[in-house]
């Protein structure tokens, strides 16, 4: 294999994403992963990486997994495509075991092809219900300023990101509306009271409801934990949230994307407040990211009013490669890996030693401001001064990147901070061996700027 010309036809012809050819070049880029085995990953140099993000948050049950190649390789022997206005075996299967294991009485599953996909059938389903009841005024859709829910249409535009990620796609669609995002750390209400934080956060949705007028708001879309900062919620706000949702008659989407799959330390994150919503959205580990696939699963009430017949009708929407066969019966064997291996413990148990580890470190590294998350979903705020809890500038984030990318961790920080996503197969001394690197990170970074 010609490495280099592997690299010059990459700089030459590979989009990739978020990124300039012209920078990665200069930088000696692209970096070209060849094998990926459990958390590493080895590059055309054949120096290992440990994948401590799990990808784009989607490696649950670790890189390159022979059970879920071999669960391919069976289907593609047996049927490799059917469009989804029919059925295949694994289809069925797995829509069946989604309604199982999921909270509540969300039973009825349209599967796509990935996470953006997911939420913006989700969208589509909540104003199409409205439409099917006679309330097609309500078009209207409430998400958090802060959440990342996709890049596609409407997905582009809600949670009110960096102008920097919509500027190109101006102007935004119709009746999208931001209430703030609960983040004690960073309160948009200025108290370090958590419950305080989460009720007046989930007060702010109900009153843009009030505002604008139930009679035109569709629904609110929220992810259990956000991404981009691990950042938990008081325990009050999810509750409210779907009292809020029930009083006004607006439909509860739930965004697992992320955070399914035990990557919180259950099954799905919202089982951590016992909220059941009316569409949940699933995707990244589902197939462990292997396959792209992805589901957007409905209660019965949500799903009854597309049954068809006079009074109600289909709800008209297609992927192609949505309940691809080979995709979902990789998914459902990815859902036994997960169940069989205990991920879903070990998530919450080195998770939790991960979390004291780096509370620890605090100790020693005034940068950490806070460290956040449930399971192995973590959020590092860092800082120049914990007092003001200005976050640290770009010389220090970049020094600190570089850092761990010697150390060979994949991860990088943002304007606040980072995340770890590992993989749940992590064990304790791959757990460690993170630390240390993390340590020596910290550290080298600290003798620079403190």
């Amino acid at each position: 294999m010609n490495i280099d010309q592997l690299r010059k036809d990459a700089l030459e012809h590979l989009w990739t994403h978020n990124g300039s050819w012209v920078e990665m070049a200069e930088n000696g880029g692209p970096v070209i992963i060849l094998k990926a085995k459990g958390i590493r990953l080895t590059d055309s140099d054949g120096v290992e990486w440990m994948d401590v993000s799990s990808g784009y948050q989607c490696v649950t049950a670790g890189h390159a997994r022979e059970e879920l190649a071999e669960a391919a390789l069976e289907q593609m022997r047996e049927i490799a495509y059917f469009p989804n206005f029919g059925a295949t075996p694994p289809t069925i299967k797995l829509s069946k075991k989604l309604a199982q294991i999921t909270p509540g009485n969300l039973t009825r599953s349209f599967f796509v092809n990935g996470g953006s996909d997911a939420v913006e059938t989700a969208v589509k389903m909540a104003r199409a219900y409205h439409v099917r009841n006679k309330e097609g005024s309500r078009y209207r859709i409430i998400s958090r300023k802060g959440s990342y829910h996709g890049a596609l249409g409407i997905t582009t535009h809600l949670g009110g990101r960096d102008v920097n990620e919509q500027r190109d796609y101006v102007p935004s669609f119709p009746g999208l509306l931001y209430a703030p995002q609960p983040n004690a750390y960073r309160s948009s209400f200025n108290t370090e009271d958590p419950e305080l934080d989460a009720e007046l956060c989930a007060k702010a949705i109900q009153d843009l409801i009030e505002f604008h007028g139930p009679e035109t708001v569709s629904a609110v879309v929220a992810d259990p934990i956000p991404g981009a900062n691990a950042s938990v919620p008081g325990s009050c706000y999810w509750p409210m949230l779907r009292e809020i949702c029930n009083k006004y008659g607006v439909i509860l989407i739930g965004d697992e994307v992320i955070t399914a799959w035990g990557r919180t330390g259950k099954m799905f994150a919202l089982e951590h407040w016992g909220v059941v919503p009316d569409i949940m959205t699933v995707a990244k580990g589902l197939s462990s990211a292997h396959l792209p696939v992805g589901a957007v699963i409905a209660t019965k009430e949500i799903a009854s009013v597309f049954a068809g017949g006079e009074v109600s009708k289909p709800f008209i929407h297609a992927l192609t490669f949505g309940g691809h066969p080979v995709t979902n019966a990789v998914a459902l064997r990815n859902i036994k890996l997960i169940e069989d291996e205990n991920l879903v413990k070990n998530s919450e148990t080195q998770g939790s030693y991960i979390r004291k580890k780096l509370l620890e470190m605090m100790d020693k590294y005034p940068m950490i401001g806070c460290v956040q998350g449930k399971g192995l979903q973590i959020g590092i705020d860092l800082v120049i001064d914990r007092a003001s809890k200005e976050p640290i500038p770009h010389s220090v984030r970049e020094t600190l990147g570089d850092e761990l990318e010697k150390r060979r961790l994949l991860v990088r920080p943002g304007s606040f901070g980072f995340t770890l996503y590992p993989p749940l197969i992590i064990n304790r001394d791959e757990v460690n061996e993170l630390l240390e690197k993390m340590d020596e990170s910290f550290s080298a970074t600290h003798k620079l700027f403190f």
